[in-house]
């Protein structure tokens, strides 16, 4: 079986784009998924969906694989995990060492995931002597005096820093200086490598602080929406709870503009109707008070009695 020391992904000689290159995995744990259910096939639509992106991106990455899938039938699951395993380089055996078996270090080593995607966990190494020679998840902790040796003598080329950040770039050093030439860093610290070692950085609290910040923003929103509300009892509450209603039923915002317009109107009308009748002062005055009387149903009645 091939090791990761003579066999590199073809994939920038080929011209694939970064951002596509960073979908695969995605892709491939998709189609996995489907895989063991069995599924045959696959529309773009529903594995864009299960992979969490647009289909038209998916079928444009999928096109520098050269598969562009059947119309009407979509993609072959089974041949799509083989082409993209193919290109990620997963067909083959990679042995990967992990350094510093601290609570993390230990956690990645018993990932089982590893064994199942094209990784073997060829060594777990650490600083400490009293941990040299523990067992974690089936294999004897090395001493970090033995990390070169260890390198050389697996053909490794993939590393995983798990160390205290004081002591990640040091051991990057190390690593880069005995053949390894892609590192993934879970050191909560910036690691400084030449060209041609590529590194992949995992941070667990920069991901937590991007969500809070998220967080912070959408309590954000939320205040200033409840801030722009009037409060009960304001001028213009009553307004703005007539036309939240009157566009809850459908029924128009103008409707209860135009009826105290005409009510306004009557009003006005009242006192010069009484002028012109000769009744003066005292009809407009029982018509005042007629306002403010009931009728038979319990309304004001539309036309005050005279």
């Amino acid at each position: 079986m091939a090791t990761g020391r003579t066999h590199r992904p073809a994939t920038r000689s080929r011209g694939i784009p970064e951002a596509t290159v960073a979908r695969l995995p995605l892709y491939l744990r998709a189609l996995t998924a489907l895989s063991e259910r069995s599924v045959p096939t696959v529309s773009s639509e529903e594995l864009a969906a299960a992979a969490g992106v647009n289909s038209a991106k998916l079928r444009k990455d999928f096109s520098y694989l050269g598969s562009y899938g059947t119309r009407g039938v979509g993609y072959d699951v089974e041949y799509l995990v083989y082409q993209i395993s193919r290109e990620l380089g997963l067909t083959q055996d990679w042995p990967v060492v992990i350094v510093g078996i601290g609570n993390l270090g230990a956690a990645l080593a018993n990932y089982g995931g590893f064994a199942s995607r094209g990784f073997r966990v060829a060594a777990l190494i650490d600083a400490d002597p009293a941990m040299a020679g523990k067992p974690v998840a089936g294999i004897p902790v090395q001493h970090t005096d033995e990390l070169e040796k260890i390198i050389a003598d697996n053909g490794v080329s993939i590393g995983v820093i798990a160390t205290p950040a004081g002591a990640a770039q040091q051991v990057c050093e190390r690593l880069v200086a005995a053949g390894v030439t892609s590192i993934l860093n879970f050191a909560p610290t910036v690691l400084s490598v030449p060209d041609g070692v590529d590194v992949r950085k995992v941070d667990l609290s920069i991901e937590l602080q991007i969500l809070a910040f998220h967080e912070q923003r959408k309590a954000g929103e939320e205040s200033e929406a409840d801030a722009a509300l009037p409060p009960v009892g304001a001028p213009g509450a009553g307004s703005a709870t007539a036309a939240a209603v009157a566009a809850g039923s459908g029924v128009s915002a103008a409707a209860p503009a135009a009826a105290t317009a005409d009510a306004g109107a009557t009003t006005a009308a009242a006192p010069a109707a009484a002028a012109g009748t000769g009744t003066g002062a005292g009809a407009a005055a029982a018509a005042s008070a007629g306002a403010g009387r009931k009728g038979p149903d319990g309304d004001v009645p539309a036309v005050m009695p005279a």
